[in-house]
């Protein structure tokens, strides 16, 4: 694709979850801080709410990597499952043995033994959701149980959960209030200023081997944090169709014309307004695709 024409040694503005590219910015690491402290409490409910695309599966795969050895953690990505898959998949994920063959009864039994053994050789269990608001009620209320599992002094097992707002909207009503109160730590992620988006754009492309002069301009990633609203997902695809239009056009430079365009291909997004780029001549992104596929093939237009 673009790389050579870069530069660059891998692309920068993927929408993998990478932890290389992450970036250490006032909300990821605040967030980072309370997921923290609130494990070493060792009691109930975490609660991570952002936005779609604000960067939680990113922060939670960070967690995952640098969370302390003594911890041993159970992480669940999917967690559209009913009370008895939800048990069966925190059962696997201890290490139980035959988890899917046996019968409810047993294997709470197992996941109880399980835990005070881990407790009995210093370790701390903690289990991760995310996308935790695709929990079914049911299955809610299964993870407030799962957290009576304690001794006289702690939590054999604590839950944190990533979610979208949505989650909240559920815990606000009365059916969940005994689950809310057992949240004792919450944080919200925000979107990205103005600042931290032209940050988050060179960090990436410096972390995917860019060396040549600054790509994308103040005023460009001004625009590109207004018409993306600081969402990191459609930074990392705004920047991402730039590039690709740079790259048809041969040019090395990011230009008001190519964010106007990116951003007009782009769901979700605020539409540049035209007083923004008084000069922009209307680009297809279409035509620049096309223009880049052909290059590839050796195809004339």
């Amino acid at each position: 694709m673009y790389l050579y024409h870069f530069g660059l040694s891998e692309l920068p503005f993927t929408l993998t979850p990478n932890t290389h590219f992450f970036l250490g910015l006032a909300p990821h690491n605040e967030a980072l801080a309370v997921l923290t402290t609130a494990l070493k409490t060792g009691e109930g409910f975490i609660k991570v709410v952002g936005e779609v695309g604000t960067g939680k599966t990113l922060l939670c795969r960070k967690l995952l990597n640098e969370i302390p050895e003594h911890f041993v953690t159970a992480y669940i990505p999917n967690p559209y499952l009913n009370p008895d898959e939800l048990r069966r998949a925190l059962a696997v994920e201890l290490g139980i043995k035959q988890a899917q063959r046996m019968s409810t009864q047993l294997l709470s039994q197992r996941i109880q033994e399980r835990l005070l053994t881990l407790h009995s050789e210093g370790h701390s269990v903690v289990l991760i959701l995310d996308e935790a608001q695709a929990l079914p009620e049911e299955s809610l209320e299964a993870l407030r149980l799962f957290t009576n599992l304690e001794t006289e002094s702690r939590k054999l097992l604590q839950v944190v959960l990533f979610a979208q707002p949505e989650l909240d909207e559920r815990l606000a009503t009365k059916k969940f209030r005994q689950l809310r109160q057992r949240i004792t730590f919450s944080y919200t992620l925000r979107a990205m200023t103005t600042a931290e988006v032209e940050q988050y754009i060179t960090h990436r492309l410096h972390i995917a081997g860019y060396k040549g002069a600054a790509l994308f301009q103040k005023s460009i990633a001004k625009v590109i944090a207004k018409t993306s609203r600081g969402i990191p997902r459609l930074v990392n695809v705004i920047c991402h169709k730039i590039l690709m239009l740079c790259y048809g056009e041969g040019c090395y430079q990011v230009t008001a014309k190519h964010v106007v365009a990116a951003a007009k291909d782009t769901e979700d997004t605020i539409p540049p307004k035209r007083w923004l780029f008084p000069s922009v001549v209307s680009v297809s992104l279409s035509f620049i695709a096309l223009t880049v596929i052909y290059s590839l093939y050796g195809v004339g237009l």
